[in-house]
């Protein structure tokens, strides 16, 4: 049945209660093979070769329960988590709001999530299967020592990690983005970096939207020196852009959806710039289409993600954005996906 159709009853429940309902539903799927996508979508990033550039952000399956489910949707990699190493309930409720007239999403989620030991049995479960799944880590928002949490995090997870996501940038743990400052960026990567162990998988490190340019020179000289995989630009933002017309808009947290796209894409070519394109691009925020993930892709985005649309669009979403993708690639004359990174600037 059309998501279109079925969207007014999964809009008549909260948006927490409708997301809990979907995981549930995606558990009871039957097993498939993965869609095939277009050969000239495939692209290699940080050595995992991507049968499709588009993925899906953290924050949709937080504990590791439905990433096959998730890839047989035609995703190309999906991230789960964000996983913190123990167990914690996150903000009170209600914290998560649709902002409909916006096409937005504000969540104050806090990391809700059963700990890194659930889901480290359920990803173990999968090992062997294919597709690529990424490890979002967190620290626990009461932890005295939160850089500790990211490297025990990368300690426990990667063995069970495609990659990991090193999460320092959601707006709803107090505190936790000041480890986006320079020297406290070099001291959690150089733990995570160790941690992971000889021979583990890349590390990425996700970052907000809300950042100065000396931020995002000193973020980006950091994540060079230490010679981390990728950038994923950004995450939720606090801001709240004017032309917001829902009645929620006014609420706290992180903003997602829409709404985000200019300032996602302007933050993704800062950081183009500051790396000089030496360093993998992951683009997430506001992308709902393929002309939104290419615009992304041409700005310097080896990859993308997405969450927020799906809330509007559903599941089909994801494979009309690889067809179109590969539409616009073929107009262009790009034979592979990788010829189109960074080509705006052109």
């Amino acid at each position: 049945m059309p998501y279109r159709l079925i969207r007014p009853l999964v809009f008549r429940f909260d948006a927490e209660r409708a997301h809990g309902l979907t995981i549930a539903a995606l558990k009871m799927l039957p097993e498939t093979g993965l869609r095939e996508t277009s050969p000239r979508l495939r692209t290699s990033v940080a050595g995992l070769d991507f049968p499709s550039p588009v993925g899906l952000a953290a924050g949709f399956d937080k504990n590791a329960e439905v990433p096959d489910a998730m890839l047989r949707q035609g995703f190309g990699f999906v991230e789960v988590g964000t996983l913190t190493p123990r167990p914690q309930q996150g903000n009170p409720t209600p914290r998560l709001f649709r902002l409909a007239e916006d096409r937005a999403v504000i969540n104050r989620m806090g990391f809700n999530n059963g700990g890194q030991a659930a889901a480290a049995q359920r990803l173990t479960r999968r090992l062997g299967r294919p597709g690529i799944v990424g490890v979002n880590i967190g620290a626990n928002k009461d932890s005295d020592d939160r850089i500790a949490d990211y490297t025990e995090g990368a300690r426990a997870m990667a063995g069970l990690a495609s990659y990991l996501t090193v999460n320092i940038s959601s707006p709803n743990t107090p505190g936790l983005r000041a480890l986006q400052s320079r020297e406290a960026l070099d001291e959690l990567l150089d733990g995570v970096m160790t941690s992971r162990g000889a021979g583990g998988p890349p590390v990425f490190l996700k970052v907000a939207p809300d950042l100065e340019p000396a931020d995002v020179d000193d973020i980006a000289g950091v994540a060079m020196a230490r010679k981390i995989d990728a950038l994923i630009v950004s995450n939720t933002t606090i801001d709240r852009p004017r032309e917001l017309r829902s009645p929620l808009a006014g609420e706290s947290g992180g903003l997602s959806g829409a709404p985000l796209k200019g300032r996602a894409l302007e933050m993704l070519r800062q950081f183009r710039r500051a790396t000089g394109g030496a360093l993998p691009l992951i683009g997430v925020g506001g992308i709902g289409s393929a002309e939104d993930a290419y615009e992304r892709i041409r700005a310097g985005a080896s990859l993308v993600q997405l969450y927020t649309a799906l809330v509007y669009e559903g599941p089909g979403l994801v494979r009309r954005i690889n067809q179109g993708l590969a539409r616009l690639l073929e107009r262009d004359g790009f034979a592979t996906l990788a010829d189109a990174v960074g080509t705006e600037e052109k």
